[in-house]
């Protein structure tokens, strides 16, 4: 097999066995929420997220991620003291915990000794043969209130209470003006570098990193290297661009960003640098033996 052979084939998303159980484990889990009936007079929205939801996960990592949106309660940030406008607090029974609780309750319920709640975040439901891993993620309404307009996502309250905010439909949003924008190839390369990154953390070549990482890595490289010809053209664009614009500390302007666009890709906060960029996309280059 040639190395365009190989790269092309690393593009694809799951296969449509692996896609049949990711849809049947989203379909059991909103069966198991629907049918429990603490749930019956609370509004909730139910939806995949991350790679599954955006059609980037590859053969390797094909878990789902499925939100369960309790909107009985809106939490709220403000850009500047006073942009949010006076309200009333909320005083209903769905705190945090209580949510969490009824949806471990409605998980067992559907899964007898598949459920793995230990975690710090989300309630992991194990996978079996029809079905693969998932990933319920409690989490409530969130509105971010800036000068000029509001920006709406989730509020995720881990059990240690610390909190952090995602905006998947944003996610969802960008990813897809993106992926049309390079005529189809920004989601496929996406595709590949998480492929590469699996690999070489299989056999030690480069340590493992974060999925979306690699994800938001390929969406902030310019549309023109997804506009040349073949993929090891594409990935050599990709990776020299990486390594290329990582060098050094984070600028003051043109920062890089999420998929989302609503947070910087790199901060303090995160679970990358800088540094994990670059040395990513020379451990590639290597990979592939590219001069």
């Amino acid at each position: 097999m040639s190395l365009e052979d190989k790269l092309a084939g690393w593009t694809g998303p799951s296969s449509n066995t692996e896609k049949d159980k990711q849809d049947r484990t989203e379909r059991m889990i909103r069966e198991a929420i629907n049918s429990h009936a603490p749930f019956n007079n609370c509004s909730l929205k139910v939806f995949s997220k991350g790679s599954y939801a955006n059609n980037t996960n590859v053969r390797a990592d094909s878990d789902v991620d499925i939100a369960v949106e309790c909107t009985e309660v809106k939490y709220w940030g403000e850009s500047e003291k006073g942009n949010h406008p006076p309200g009333q607090p909320y005083e209903g029974i769905w705190t945090p915990s209580k949510l969490r609780s009824e949806l471990v309750s409605a998980m067992t319920a559907k899964f007898p000794g598949q459920v793995d709640s230990s975690g710090s975040t989300a309630i992991q439901i194990n996978s079996s043969s029809s079905r693969v891993d998932a990933d319920v993620v409690p989490c409530f309404s969130y509105r971010y209130y800036m000068k000029y307009g509001t920006r709406d996502g989730t509020k995720i309250f881990k059990k240690d209470g610390s909190s952090i905010v995602n905006y998947p439909v944003q996610q969802m949003e960008k990813g897809t003006a993106k992926n049309n924008a390079t005529g189809y190839a920004y989601k496929k390369g996406a595709r590949l570098l998480k492929r590469i990154e699996n690999a070489m953390a299989a056999d030690g070549t480069f340590r493992e990193l974060p999925s979306f990482f690699m994800e938001c890595l390929a969406y902030n490289c310019p549309d023109e290297v997804f506009s040349r010809s073949i993929w090891t053209e594409r990935l050599r664009g990709m990776l020299f661009y990486i390594w290329d614009n990582l060098q050094g500390d984070e600028p003051d302007e043109g920062r890089w960003l999420e998929v989302n666009e609503c947070f910087f890709l790199f901060h303090s906060g995160q679970k990358w640098t800088r540094a994990d960029g670059r040395e990513f996309a020379k451990a590639a280059w290597n990979y592939f033996g590219f001069k």
